[in-house]
């Protein structure tokens, strides 16, 4: 992931990459082949001799923005008792703004309450019994926990 935030950041050079992670070239070595053989992102030779490349964010790549977003709002609500090291601004306005997940299609918050896991067309037998059950205990806490029910209810 920390590779993908410093691409984000405008890095695309292995040495650039090495230098801001601190990590072994070995290991930053599997770690960039890794995220190409995903499709997270695309070399680009820019050098012939010697022979040397980019690692660029591939769309798939650019689409993990709203994750490392949603990662660095939690860390700056639970970790950031010292304040924030980074923060999110509106350009036009300059205003932090805080990425909260909504539902694309009505614009609505995605809440606990409000929504659930379903299992989808390719999920696996293990899979479908997981998710069953999860949302059966769901179901059980919210009944017990609602105001409206008798008292002589479990």
């Amino acid at each position: 992931m920390l590779i993908l935030r410093d691409a984000f950041y405008g890095l695309s050079r292995f040495d650039d990459f090495q230098t801001s992670l601190g990590i072994a070239p070995n290991i930053l070595s599997r770690r960039l082949t890794k995220l190409v053989e995903v499709g997270m992102l695309e070399r680009r030779r820019y050098c012939n001799r010697p022979l040397r490349y980019d690692y660029v964010l591939t769309e798939r790549g650019r689409d993990f923005r709203p994750v490392l977003l949603a990662m660095m709002a939690w860390g700056n609500r639970h970790f950031a008792d010292e304040g924030q090291a980074i923060e999110l601004v509106d350009r036009q306005t300059g205003h932090v703004v805080e990425p909260q997940l909504i539902d694309r299609h009505t614009g609505e918050p995605i809440t606990r309450e409000r929504h659930e896991m379903r299992a989808g067309p390719a999920a696996s037998e293990r899979m479908k019994a997981r998710i069953a059950f999860r949302n059966s205990r769901a179901l059980a806490r919210q009944t017990l926990s609602d105001p409206n029910l008798p008292e002589s209810l479990p």
